[in-house]
């Protein structure tokens, strides 16, 4: 469950990323990531967990070094024990910024979920601390988690397999490399399954800053698809089998581009200032 804020306190920013965010160009992903999380003064932990490759966390502290941040360790959470480790947990409370990488995001739930780490992240998370995460570390955030599934963009019952997340809000259920990887079929099986969340489906080097009033700016150069299941009149999930598709009534979808938002809360959509820069 998220942790609670203390009375009078703000949460920190969330920000999944779709994956393929611009690291060599403008960078406007992570560098108002690292801004947000003071400049100079960012003090930011990279957790390479979901990675398999060795050099994953050396090279996003390299990408945030340039980006002129304070301070940036990677952290070698790399088996449920390091999770209860004293320096990872000291590390974590002192950083004002927590970046996952992308790879696997069950190799991050089944390594860093139910650790003291994991606890610690969602508490600083509460008391202000941003955290962001780029594809298997986007999907991550979130209570519930879109484990694995099946590309497509009609919705199937057994398209989509959902697990436990972090748990830094419940509101929504984030999928990512979105348009490119066609899926949207998964994203609308996961509401049929969890109509109370929203879905925000991420193109790749595109983000979804998520202020502390819970409303979505976008960032990049794709668009956000949200799906919105609030007004859900029919849904025939629970009458089909794994193979068919599923009838879904009531639905609403938005596509944002930079400069629009969504205000989680009210669940209204707003053009903004589109193409703005910052």
């Amino acid at each position: 469950m998220p942790s609670r804020i203390p009375a009078g306190g703000q949460r920190g920013w969330i920000i999944p990323i779709g994956g393929a965010e611009d690291k060599q160009s403008r960078r406007r992903i992570l560098r108002r990531f690292v801004d947000l999380c003071g400049g100079e003064h960012a003090d930011i932990v990279v957790i390479p967990t979901a990675s398999r490759l060795p050099d994953t966390g050396s090279k996003y502290e390299d990408l945030f070094d340039r980006l002129d941040a304070g301070k940036v360790t990677a952290l070698d959470i790399a088996k449920r024990e390091d999770g209860a480790r004293e320096d990872v947990l000291k590390r974590l409370e002192k950083a004002n910024g927590v970046f996952f990488t992308g790879g696997n995001q069950l190799r991050i739930s089944t390594i860093l979920g139910g650790t003291p780490a994991a606890k610690m992240i969602r508490e600083r998370n509460a008391h202000g601390v941003h955290v962001a995460g780029t594809s298997a570390g986007a999907s991550i955030l979130s209570e519930h988690m879109i484990a694995f599934g099946k590309e497509g963009s009609s919705p199937r019952a057994g398209s989509v397999r959902l697990a436990p997340g972090l748990g830094l809000t419940n509101r929504f259920i984030i999928d990512q490399h979105f348009r490119q990887r066609d899926r949207l079929g998964r994203l609308v099986a996961a509401l049929a399954y969890n109509p109370f969340a929203i879905g925000i489906g991420l193109d790749e080097d595109t983000a979804a800053f998520i202020n502390p009033d819970n409303v979505i700016e976008v960032e990049g150069s794709g668009a956000v698809t949200i799906v919105d299941a609030g007004g859900l009149s029919f849904s025939s999930m629970a009458e089909v089998s794994q193979s068919q598709p599923v009838c879904l009534l009531g639905l609403k979808v938005h596509i944002l581009v930079q400069g629009a938002t969504f205000n989680l809360h009210t669940r209204e959509a707003s053009a903004g200032v589109l193409g703005s820069t910052r």
